[in-house]
C-alpha cells in the first residue's frame, strides 16, 4: 500500500513548484473541465458567489485553477468556486495550470483548498472528512492526525451528516447553525431532532436555549419506558412529566366508566 501523505502542510507544499509553471498557464475551453469527484464543497449556492462573479467580469480570473488531463477532457482539481463563478460571469475559457496528480493527491488537494477557507461551512467540511475516509481507507484517528486536528473535532463534525435532512437543509440555508445541530445530535431520536429544530427557528432560540430545550426533551425520553409499563397496565393514555424537581403523571379518560375502571385497577393493587 502506498505510503499516505501529510495533509497539514497545506496547499503551498504540494504545489511548491507552482512558481516554475506560472509560466505555463494555458487558457482551457470551461466546457472541457469536469468536476472533481473529490470536491467537498457541495452545500453553496450560486448566490453565494454574485461578489466573485462581479470580480471575475471586471478584472478576469486573477488566479489560474488547477486541472489534470482525464481521457479526452481535463479534471478539476483546485479552484471550483473560480470555475462556477467564470460559467456564470459568461467565460468561454478559464486559465489554467495543469498537473500530473494521482487520484489520492487529488483528493488531497480538493480537501485542503476547501478546508483552508475561513468561510467553509460545517457541512462541506463533514462532506470532505467523509469523501476522504471512504475514498482512501483513513481511520479518523490517521484523518485527524494528517490535518493536525483532534480526533474529537473531526467525530463530531462527521456526525453532523447523520442528522435528518429536513435539519441539514435548515443548516444549509443558515436558519440554525452548527452549534443548534451539534446540540440536537444529543437526541438519538430523529422526531424530538426535528421537533426542536423547528423550535429554534420559531421562537428563534440561541444554542444554550436549544441545550435546554434537547435537557428537558431527554428527560422525557428517559420516563417513556415508565409510560409504557403504565399504560399497558391501565390501558389509558399515561404521560409523565418531570422538571428536574418534581414531576406528576397523568391519565387521561374519556367516560364515567373508564374512570371507575381506572379506580378498579388501582383498588387491586
Amino acid at each position: 500500500m502506498a505510503e499516505k501523505k501529510a495533509l497539514g502542510k497545506g496547499l503551498s507544499a504540494i504545489f511548491s513548484d507552482f512558481k516554475e509553471d506560472s509560466e505555463n498557464i494555458e487558457n482551457i475551453a470551461i466546457d472541457d473541465i469536469k468536476p472533481s469527484p473529490y470536491q467537498p464543497r457541495n452545500f453553496e449556492s450560486d448566490d453565494s458567489l454574485l461578489e466573485l462573479v462581479n470580480s471575475i467580469k471586471e478584472k478576469g480570473v486573477i488566479q489560474p485553477i488547477i486541472i489534470r488531463k482525464k481521457e479526452d477532457s481535463y479534471e478539476l482539481i483546485a479552484g471550483e468556486r473560480r470555475l462556477r463563478a467564470s460559467k456564470l460571469a459568461g467565460l468561454q475559457t478559464i486559465p489554467a495550470i495543469i498537473k500530473n496528480f494521482s487520484d489520492e493527491e487529488a483528493a488531497q488537494i480538493a480537501l485542503i483548498e476547501n478546508i483552508q477557507r475561513e468561510d467553509l461551512s460545517p457541512l462541506d467540511e463533514a462532506l470532505a472528512y467523509k469523501k476522504l475516509i471512504e475514498n482512501f481507507n483513513y481511520t479518523q484517528e490517521e484523518l485527524a492526525d494528517k490535518l493536525g486536528k483532534n480526533r474529537t473535532t473531526i467525530t463530531n463534525t462527521l456526525r453532523l451528516l447523520n442528522l435528518p435532512e429536513e435539519i441539514i437543509e435548515l443548516i444549509k440555508t443558515n436558519k440554525i447553525t452548527a452549534g443548534h445541530a451539534r446540540a440536537l445530535l444529543s437526541l438519538d431520536n430523529e422526531l424530538f431532532q426535528i421537533e426542536i429544530a423547528k423550535l429554534i427557528v420559531e421562537k428563534k432560540l440561541n444554542v444554550r436555549d436549544t441545550e435546554a430545550k434537547v435537557r428537558e426533551k431527554k428527560s422525557q425520553m428517559d420516563f417513556s419506558k415508565y409510560e409504557k409499563v403504565l399504560k399497558e397496565w391501565l390501558d389509558a393514555p399515561i404521560k409523565i412529566k418531570f422538571t428536574g424537581k418534581k414531576g406528576k403523571i397523568e391519565i387521561t379518560f374519556h367516560s364515567k366508566d373508564e374512570l371507575e375502571h381506572l379506580l378498579e385497577k388501582f383498588s387491586k393493587t
